[in-house]
């Protein structure tokens, strides 16, 4: 397999962009990478979008083509494909490319996800998003996503005794990021209490433990290694990457405090690089909610189960602490645009390995990893990035 790089990345605002499009968003981002990459339209050999809610939202299906219209690629014949994997779908974009370069059939592909979630009703939206979850089984039955990850919480707290105090913790560390990324769709501190004390959705989750449904879009260029000095004198390299698949519905699981396919994902992309949970830096998690920050990191290995969420509390996932998670604010405070979101997620360690991030800049920050997962966690996609 050849060794795959990032050379190009871009991304909008997070938020309710009601004055853009979806292709609108999608343009602003694909230019911004290629430009950022140093790269033409005719050095493209592929186009991958990652989208979930297009069909839904918009009445758009057959995204990969349209998006390759308008970014003026279809003239040429560039092959684009559409991947789907609920929440998952930026992050699955991704790898898809990943492998595709690795495997040699291509050079460079630029991977986009664009997302409009607010151009429908609160209800519409959170009703798009539960159907990454199982529609007969879970959401027919009147279970919500909110719900869903509310019994997750539920058993996390009688198994392992994690307290109202360390989920607000995960809410108010990521805001605390985001109050220093412009690109965030709430880019302001808040406080645990605040947290505590908002509406309740779902027993024990409260309105400030859940990402939003925001409106976004992101873009990174893939090259093959050994042809990325053509265009970036320092690229950033996918070092390890993998993907892992669990059951649809929650029920059927063994356990419903944990995320399997997370572990799994993260196990094989360690294995493909020769690296251990403690060779990283840094690490954008897929914080749907403040549950899922919490699990994820005892699946990777970051802390023992049943300990994420005091560590947290102790600060230790915070800028400055041990392993800082979410630099960028995370789903719940920079937004969550479902196909997006695991390419911007991309964006971020990218930025972090350049030493572009700003004041939230990790110090000497040298490997990175993206964790992003669809639905309950059925879908898990991993990648670990490491800069020159």
């Amino acid at each position: 397999m050849r060794e795959v790089s990032i050379i190009g990345i871009g991304i909008t605002k997070f938020g309710e962009l009601w004055d853009k499009s979806l292709r609108q968003l999608g343009l602003e981002t694909g230019l911004a990478a290629i430009s950022d990459a140093g790269i033409t339209s005719k050095d493209i050999d592929a186009l991958y979008i990652g989208n979930m809610a297009a069909g839904s939202t918009l009445q758009q299906e057959h995204v990969s083509a349209l998006m390759a219209d308008y970014c003026g690629l279809a003239s040429q014949n560039i092959p684009a494909t559409r991947v789907e994997a609920a929440s998952a779908s930026g992050g699955l974009a991704v790898r898809q490319a990943y492998m595709a370069i690795a495997g040699g059939f291509i050079d460079i592909a630029v991977v986009g996800g664009a997302e409009k979630m607010t151009d429908v009703s609160d209800s519409e939206s959170s009703y798009t998003v539960s159907m990454g979850s199982d529609e007969q089984w879970e959401s027919k039955a009147g279970a919500t996503f909110a719900s869903l990850h509310a019994m997750m919480t539920q058993s996390h707290m009688a198994e392992y005794g994690t307290t109202r105090e360390e989920l607000s913790a995960v809410s108010e560390k990521n805001h605390f990021h985001a109050s220093m990324n412009p690109m965030a769709q709430f880019p302001f501190a808040i406080s645990a209490e605040a947290v505590s004390n908002s509406g309740m959705v779902s027993s024990p989750l409260r309105m400030l433990d859940c990402a939003p449904n925001s409106d976004g879009a992101a873009a990174i260029v893939l090259c093959a290694t050994e042809k990325a000095k053509k265009y970036k004198k320092k690229s950033i390299k996918i070092i390890g990457s993998g993907q892992a698949s669990d059951t649809l519905s929650l029920h059927h699981r063994k356990h419903l405090n944990q995320m399997p396919a997370i572990r799994m994902a993260a196990k094989r992309a360690f294995k493909s690089c020769g690296k251990k949970a403690s060779d990283l830096d840094l690490i954008e998690i897929h914080d749907n909610f403040t549950i899922s920050e919490i699990i994820a990191l005892e699946e990777i290995g970051i802390f023992k189960r049943g300990k994420a969420a005091q560590s947290i509390l102790k600060g230790e996932t915070k800028l400055g602490g041990k392993i800082p998670i979410n630099t960028s604010g995370g789903l719940k405070a920079r937004g969550h645009a479902p196909g997006a979101t695991g390419i911007a997620q991309v964006v971020e360690i990218v930025q972090q390995l350049r030493g572009e991030a700003g004041d939230r800049q990790v110090k000497n920050a040298k490997i990175g990893m993206v964790e992003n997962h669809g639905g309950t966690a059925a879908t898990a996609v991993v990648h670990i990035l490491e800069g020159e």
